[in-house]
């Protein structure tokens, strides 16, 4: 079994040797625009997935999904030349569902900007729910006793001593 970093850096070589593969190898108009989104191996590096996307609607991904099932042997003999590891992994592609949810998110941020400017619109023409300034107020200070005048003052404890 490889370690990790090594199954990292084989995914990324093949990737890059797919991608040549793809551009020198097959010459099929029926291809299109693919791009090679990730590579994943698996630990003992026998098996490669690749994931993909297509640009364009669902006959343009069916059309590079037969493609890429056509020119899965030429395409591994490619990617063994170039990985010069002792056993080539086979290749599985795999439609990259990544579009998908770029739209779904698209659509949720959609949502999401139109409920709040529902709630912007509600908040302008609401009123304040309690005071119109929430926050504390310093206390106003009461006016202090008078001072005691000096005729009041005696120069007695309360005990009777002096």
């Amino acid at each position: 079994m490889a370690d990790p970093a090594r199954a990292r850096k084989v995914a990324e070589r093949i990737k890059v040797l797919i991608a040549q593969g793809l551009d020198t190898l097959v010459k099929d108009p029926r291809l299109g625009f693919v791009t090679i989104t990730d590579v994943r191996v698996t630990g003992d590096l026998q098996q490669a997935t690749v994931f993909y996307t297509v640009l364009g609607g669902e006959q343009e991904r069916a059309d590079a999904a037969e493609v890429l099932a056509a020119y899965r042997g030429r395409l591994r003999s490619h990617m063994g030349k170039g990985l010069g590891i002792r056993l080539t992994p086979t290749l599985e592609f795999v439609p990259d569902a990544l579009p998908e949810d770029a739209a779904h998110l698209e659509d949720v941020f959609r949502q999401v900007h139109e409920r709040d400017a529902e709630l912007a619109a509600g908040r302008a023409a609401g009123g304040y729910a309690g005071e119109a300034d929430p926050y504390r107020k310093p206390r106003e200070t009461e006016p202090e006793e008078p001072a005691p005048d000096e005729d009041d003052l005696t120069d007695e404890y309360a005990d009777g001593r002096d």
